[in-house]
């Protein structure tokens, strides 16, 4: 019988991070940002990038074939950046937000697309200070694709939830243990996407904004989840920065799990069921406030469930794929984030301990590049 099953494509995967560059005496950040990527271009030539603020590094891997290149890209990928911003006498530092940092003293890089978007959004984007990690999956088909964005919506909170990473805002404990999306719902085009029941349908919702000057480009959807306008992936976009890069090669592989669990439904002519985004975005609110400590909803059995055990389900879900993608070991360390606690758990048990941020900020850089 195992032999008459399609095999399954490779699903490749694109990993992109946004890093904090961090003054090691005052623990802020710090706008040394064109010095690091000058120096990037050398080496990493496009894999790193200038961000909105002069004070984030963005590095993006090559496309990866599977989650063990992932890993190795990732790993020199922070390796490198930590060498350059030391040889400016500067840390890296892997969170969402900074634990006290005032976007009103940040610099702009100057580039053309940069002031267009503050030209456009004024101060939403001037206070937009905040760290992402995004992840590419391939896949050449845009109706598969499209069908696949539509089901995977229901599994973001869970993975928003392991990946919560930004219980501070400008010195305060923001009760949430992912503020970052509530600073990036202040922009347009964010949050969970739309449902679409064709690809003609989503080609004539961009073309509309683009027609009637809302964006200039496709790119400028910034959902948590979308089809990508110009690579053949489809992006994740909802997950806070990840202290380690542990951490970040779990979630890649989770969500690598996730797509090609639902493409392996498809082949079946079976699909996952698909919740309205209302009901999705009520288990979002959740993860943001409680990450995985809290209660998630089971829209099939309309009950709250504790954030572990709806976890401990999608671990079940994937569990028949994950070894065809060799990423069993990585996906195992969900364990451990569950045992240990998310990057927001780490930091509030520091300022707990403390009652002082620049510790917490301590603690960010330390972890770095910590398992490389």
């Amino acid at each position: 019988m195992a032999s008459t099953l399609k095999k399954l494509p490779k699903f490749t995967l694109g990993v992109e991070e946004e890093y904090q560059i961090i003054d090691p005496k005052t623990r802020d950040l710090r706008s040394h940002m064109s010095k690091i990527v000058e120096g990037g271009k050398i080496t990493l030539k496009e894999q790193v990038k200038a961000e909105m603020h002069q004070s984030v590094v963005e590095v993006g891997t090559n496309v990866c074939e599977n989650v063990a290149e992932a890993r190795k890209e990732v790993a020199y990928l922070r390796n490198k950046i930590s060498e350059l911003a030391a040889n400016q006498g500067l840390l890296v530092g892997a969170a969402s937000t900074h634990p006290f940092a005032r976007w009103q003293d940040q610099e702009i890089t100057d580039d053309p697309r940069y002031h267009t978007i503050v030209n456009e959004l004024k101060d939403i984007a001037r206070s937009n200070l905040i760290f992402g990690l995004h992840v590419h999956v391939g896949i050449d088909n845009r109706d598969i694709a499209l069908q696949l964005m539509n089901q995977a919506c229901y599994f973001l909170p869970h993975i928003y939830a392991l990946t919560t990473n930004s219980p501070f805002w400008e010195g305060r404990n923001t009760g949430f243990k992912a503020f970052r999306a509530k600073i990036f719902a202040k922009f347009p085009r964010t949050g969970l996407p739309e449902y679409f029941d064709s690809v003609q349908s989503y080609d004539n919702y961009l073309e509309t904004l683009v027609k009637t000057n809302c964006i200039d480009n496709p790119k400028k959807i910034w959902w948590d989840l979308r089809m990508h306008p110009f690579f053949s992936t489809i992006e994740f976009r909802i997950c806070d920065m990840c202290l380690t890069v542990n951490e970040t090669i779990c979630i890649v592989a989770l969500i690598q799990a996730v797509v090609a669990k639902l493409y392996k439904l498809l082949l079946s002519n079976t699909s996952f069921n698909i919740y309205r985004i209302a009901l999705i975005r009520e288990n979002k609110f959740r993860a943001a406030r409680n990450g995985i400590e809290g209660q998630l909803i089971d829209f099939g059995r309309k009950i709250e469930v504790p954030t572990h055990e709806l976890i401990a389900e999608l671990l079940d879900f994937v569990d028949d794929v994950v070894d065809e993608l060799e990423s069993r070991e990585e996906i195992n360390y969900v364990h451990q984030i569950l045992k240990k606690g998310t990057g927001a758990d780490q930091q509030l048990a520091v300022f707990e301990q403390t009652q002082d941020l620049k510790k917490v900020v301590d603690m960010i850089t330390s972890k770095f590049t910590e398992g490389i």
